[in-house]
């Protein structure tokens, strides 16, 4: 593979998540296997390049998701692009979530905003061979009940075996009936058993910082702590070194590490 060439993906079907959000469902002109929490460079044509994380399931071969905020030039390109309409691809990069050490174990899954979408790749590998694991926690926060992406499908995922989720909202609006207050609110009393289970973490940089004390607080051991971090990767294969993170390159030491690989470095967020 020439990692320096984009793979043709033509846009299949463009999903409204929220007024910001969109899911591309992209169907390259070759598969490209992936593993969740890897990443790939999304090329729009005239517009750049930027990295983002699938959010479809891993064992899907013949399309791959990503879900993208509208948050720049190439992303405001991309948020005006149609079906039918072509982007481009490299890779995919960097380390994924490393499943089989979880296997065995109690999950507890905790994502912020459109932190969602990485974890959703995560989790759709997860209930793809959902008997490896003892139980799947989902705790998700979003800023208003707007901003809650996959709508139709996150409550499902706690109608399946051994998974169960809960949801917050910054700011509630009249109709919001459920939980009102930050992340770090629902993540005081996990319901897994904190000695033996894996802490997941993925949102924006300010989220996982305040999570992550959190999880730490009640008993989680650094080493399993998985977050998924972004720091300005470029190039995809660590010759820029504008992802330098201490003495990692995140595209390529990362973008998943544990909190006992970061936690020494300062301000890793």
């Amino acid at each position: 593979m020439n990692v320096y060439k984009p793979i043709k993906a033509e846009i299949e079907k463009v999903i409204e998540e929220t007024s910001m959000i969109k899911t591309f469902v992209l169907r390259p002109e070759s598969p490209i296997p992936f593993k969740a929490g890897q990443f790939m460079q999304l090329t729009v044509p005239g517009f750049g390049e930027a990295p983002f994380t699938p959010s479809s399931s891993p064992f899907a071969e013949e399309t791959v998701e990503f879900t993208i905020m509208k948050a720049g030039k190439a992303t405001g390109q991309l948020h005006r692009m149609k079906k039918g309409e072509s982007v481009g691809l490299r890779g995919p990069f960097g380390v994924p979530y490393p499943l089989e050490k979880y296997k065995g174990r109690e999950l507890f899954v905790v994502g912020g905003g459109v932190g969602l979408a990485p974890l959703r790749a995560l989790l759709l590998a997860l209930f793809h061979e959902i008997d490896d694991y003892k139980k799947i926690s989902i705790k998700y926060g979003a800023r208003t009940p707007s901003d809650i992406v996959y709508k139709d499908q996150v409550r499902q995922w706690g109608l399946k075996k051994n998974t169960g989720i809960e949801l917050t909202v910054d700011v509630g609006d009249p109709s919001w009936k459920g939980r009102v207050g930050l992340i770090t609110t629902i993540l005081g009393k996990p319901d897994v058993h904190v000695g033996d289970a894996v802490a997941i973490v993925c949102g924006p940089p300010i989220m996982m910082k305040f999570s992550t004390k959190k999880l730490l607080d009640v008993g989680f051991s650094g080493d399993r702590i998985y977050l998924s971090m972004e720091k300005n990767m470029s190039c995809g294969i660590g010759k820029c070194f504008h992802c330098n993170l201490g003495k990692y390159l995140v595209c390529k030491d990362g973008p998943v590490f544990t909190w006992d690989m970061v936690k020494d470095i300062e301000d890793p967020f």
